[in-house]
């Protein structure tokens, strides 16, 4: 029969991981937890541990110590720990705890620096820095390799004896012939140390037994820390569980022993985790998820964090172009401001018939469109007038648009941007070099009108909301929005890039509408109407959390923002100040943007669609603040798996009952494995969760009722509703307590799952929304984290009486919860911006009536429901 492979047990690598000695452990952590610091900029951890020869006085003796646990990257920390692990619990297993920390301590890692330096300083005169782990592992091997001669002297090859001894150096000289950047001489002077530690040279250097086990019965380390290998017991039993064996002929004295030494070692793995005191960890564990994600945001402004930006789509080429608007172009533009200003006043259709006539006399096929929206007890209406542009080098496949409101976001009169569509169509129709064709686009409002068209384009519209278009052309490419509603000189641009839902146009786009107005045209750019901004940290905060909450917020920003979420990316041009620029400037930037888009090949994908700008030229991508977010989310997971244990476990009995009865234990086998456990450790409490289930689907569909409240209330009564709902949600928890009373009973162990099925739920919501709309992922999270606190105390009871909390943390409760319910939040945030709330709802209903706004169903079927929960839950306890 043919001899096959050995197969990989998951179970055995299990086993042994959770089977390393403590020192083995800590040596670990301190690894990882050093390659963890590294990847921040501000502390230069490689620079500040590494052994650097001339960087070592008294001052810096710590180098001598901690340049094993340093290293230069992932795969260096990953590979030295997978070398090393195996041989340190071995000499651990050996010699015992204390003595493996003492050793490695000292002189097992201060000797190869000293020889290191003796010989790289002293004689060579060089200054080659040293780190990584891999010091121990000769140490190590030198150990072995003196066993391993004790043991057998020599192995043959063939005719020749060679030495066990030398294995270790063979092994060295491989690993410096093959593997980059290793250091010989501090490998070599680590294999010299393991040699004299073999040969018993260096057992003056290790402490006294005799002090040892003093300081090892003194504070009962056997008894306290899992994990620890005694001097006296070295390998026998020192987890607390034992090697099983199917040998039947196993003695019963023998058998008895490893029984007595089960007995009295350490708690196991089973037992350990059944450990009250493991449940006082995830209350900080999620104040550092929360914390840490404030910080990772708050670090992103910083030059380490962020990046410049760059075209990564070659095929625009922005402003590598001669642009040729002016001149007398601008006659022809003041002749149709002249236009536009004797319609002002008119109603839509009478616009519409003139502007649809101008488009006309350019030889240029014109349409309407009209359009009608009721939404918050208010009516939008208008008609919409287009005209179209043949390439006449395409095939009519492909689209660019310039579109210009009548009226802006704002409430004014576009009236210098739609003069200026108006003469760059006339501009654009003399040109033989476009290769797509352009679509003029002029809208009633900002946001009704853009919406209508661009529904109509993709055959979404509502047929009793807006009418078909009657002349359509090819997959649009880019959109350009022209907001110019000044009477005189403007000072810069301002670009406006928010969409829908926290959408992002592709940040190619941006990049090139900066690069052609600042580098071409000597413009200025701002965003996020920061019209000053002078690079400083505080600055660039102050812009990304400004973006934060526009994308956050999900509304439309600008008639751009429309086209968005069908994959046409669109930014708005607005003229801002008061400055020497002139309408021809604002013309030429927008043929420029146009030569760019006209040189696509195909749709752009290139760059980024995820990102935070702090500036015109510099942003985070997505895998760099992405983590901010998660942090929070999981904050709420983490709490949630710990009430989950919780509700687990059996109550505690009474003191009168643990004395009456003794303590029962039972053997376990697991894995191979034997342990001696409590019997109490293992019991474990069936948990009901019919009920905790059925409670937080119901609560999560009563955010339905608000959700259609307020986006089918008019928006006179608005204000008024939200102050309603502030006040009702007071009382609210406290009659859906009793309510809920009345048919069953609110026990510990019911509000201990309805938390944590609640957290998990919010958790979950919160960590899939992150990647879609990062800034409301985040700011929800970090409204929602009392969540985490106010509930149920995990040194709570898990049994059928109600739980207990003192009268003192039960207000502080209410009162945190009712600060930062979803209405009082809504409201404040409301009153520090100075905007009315009634105008705000409106906005958020008009948008989930007309562009497929979802913000408010986070806030109303999330959110709100996951506070309702936390709020009943402290209601219920007494």
């Amino acid at each position: 029969m043919a001899p096959t492979l050995p197969s990989f047990d998951v179970r055995r690598l299990r086993s042994y991981i959770f089977r390393l000695p403590l020192f083995t452990r800590v040596v670990l952590v301190l690894v990882v937890l050093f390659w963890i610091l590294e990847l921040q900029k501000i502390w230069d951890v490689v620079q500040w541990g590494s052994l650097i020869p001339k960087a070592v006085n008294f001052g810096t003796m710590y180098r001598l110590n901690t340049y094993p646990l340093i290293h230069r990257n992932f795969l260096h920390a990953f590979f030295n720990t997978l070398a090393l692990v195996p041989l340190l619990e071995r000499f651990e297993a050996e010699h015992g705890t204390l003595l493996s920390g003492a050793m490695f301590a000292g002189p097992l890692s201060t000797l190869p620096a000293a020889m290191y330096l003796l010989i790289e300083r002293g004689v060579l005169r060089q200054n080659t820095a040293i780190l990584g782990a891999s010091i121990w592992v000769f140490v190590l091997l030198g150990v072995e390799g003196i066993k391993a001669y004790k043991a057998n002297p020599h192995f043959a090859i063939s005719t020749y004896r060679i030495p066990t001894w030398t294995t270790p150096l063979v092994v060295l000289l491989f690993t410096t012939a093959l593997i980059p950047n290793t250091s010989l001489l501090g490998h070599l002077g680590s294999v010299a140390v393991g040699y004299m530690y073999g040969l018993g040279y260096l057992k003056v250097l290790a402490p006294p037994e005799k002090v040892l086990r003093w300081i090892e019965g003194k504070l009962n380390l056997l008894g306290r820390l899992p994990h620890y290998v005694s001097i006296d017991q070295k390998t026998y039993g020192r987890y607390g569980v034992l090697p099983t064996t199917s040998n039947p002929s196993l003695s019963g004295a023998r058998e008895g022993a490893y029984l007595a030494l089960m007995t009295i070692e350490a708690p196991t793995i089973l037992a350990l985790r059944r450990d009250p005191r493991l449940l006082k960890v995830p209350p900080y564990l999620s104040v550092l998820c929360i914390v840490v994600g404030v910080v990772w945001l708050l670090l992103l402004p910083l030059n380490e964090y962020s990046r410049h930006t760059y075209i990564s789509e070659n095929a625009l080429l922005p402003g590598q172009v001669h642009t040729y608007f002016g001149g007398s172009e601008q006659n022809v533009f003041n002749a149709y401001k002249h236009e536009v200003q004797s319609l002002t006043g008119k109603d839509h259709e009478e616009i519409a018939v003139n502007l649809s006539n101008i488009f006309l006399s350019m030889g240029l096929k014109a349409a309407r469109q009209k359009y009608f929206y009721q939404a918050a007890g208010s009516f939008h209406s208008g008609e919409n007038v287009y005209a179209v542009l043949h390439a006449p080098r395409g095939d009519a496949t492909e689209a660019i648009v310039l579109v210009a409101a009548w009226i802006n976001m704002d409430g004014e009169l576009n009236q210098s941007g739609v003069a200026l569509a108006l003469t760059l169509a006339r501009y654009f129709k003399r040109w033989s070099l476009w290769s797509k064709d352009i679509i003029i686009l002029i809208t009633s409002d900002s946001k009704a009108g853009p919406q209508a068209w661009v529904d109509a384009y993709h055959d979404e519209q509502s047929s009793h909301s807006a009418d078909p278009l009657p002349l359509k052309s090819g997959a649009l490419q880019g959109v350009v929005v022209m907001d110019y509603a000044l009477n005189h000189r403007f000072e810069s641009l301002h670009i406006v890039y928010d969409g829908i839902n926290g959408q992002l146009p592709n940040l190619d786009l941006f990049n090139s509408a900066v690069a052609i107005a600042s580098g071409q045209m000597g413009i200025g750019v701002s965003l996020q109407r920061m019209w000053k901004h002078g690079d400083s940290y505080r600055e660039r905060l102050q812009t990304m959390l400004r973006g934060m909450v526009s994308q956050g917020l999900g509304h439309a920003s600008g008639p751009h923002s429309s086209f968005i979420p069908y994959h046409v990316d669109a930014i708005t041009l607005q003229a801002v100040g008061s400055g020497w620029q002139d309408e021809m400037a604002m013309g030429r930037c927008v043929e420029s943007t146009f030569r760019s888009l006209n040189n696509l090949l195909e749709h752009f994908h290139q760059s980024f669609f995820f990102y935070l700008l702090m500036q015109a030229n510099r942003f985070v991508s997505i895998g760099t603040y992405l983590p901010s977010a998660m942090l929070v989310a999981v904050n709420f997971t983490i709490m949630a798996i710990a009430l989950w244990i919780q509700s687990g476990r059996p109550p505690k009995p009474s003191k009168a009952a643990e004395k009456a009865e003794k303590s029962e234990v039972e053997i376990v086998e697991h894995d191979g494995m034997v342990a001696v456990v409590p019997k109490e450790d293992l019991a474990t409490v069936e948990r009901q969760l019919f009920l905790p289930v059925v409670l937080v689907v119901s609560f999560h569909l009563l955010g339905a009722f608000p959700l259609y409240v307020f986006n089918n209330t008019r928006r006179e009564a608005l204000a008024s509703t939200l102050l309603f709902s502030a006040y009702a949600n007071i009382v609210l928890p406290t009659l859906l307590a009793i309510l809920i009373s009345g048919y069953t009973k609110l026990s510990s162990h019911r509000l201990i799952l309805l938390q944590c099925f609640s957290l998990l739920l919010l958790g979950m919501f919160l960590a899939t929304l992150a990647t879609l709309n990062f800034s409301l992922a985040f700011l929800i999270g970090l409204l929602a984290s009392p969540l985490t606190f106010v509930g149920v105390p995990l040194s709570a009871e898990n049994g059928d009486a109600s739980p207990k909390l003192s009268t003192l943390r039960k207000v502080i409760c209410n009162v945190v919860l009712h600060l930062l319910s979803p209405p009082v939040v809504v409201s404040a945030v409301c009153r520090i911006f100075g905007v009315d709330a009634g105008a705000m709802l409106a906005e958020a209903a008009f948008g989930w009536k007309v562009s497929g706004l979802w913000t408010q169903v986070v806030v109303c079927c999330v959110w709100w429901p996951a506070w309702l929960i936390g709020a009943v839950i402290v209601s219920s306890m007494v």
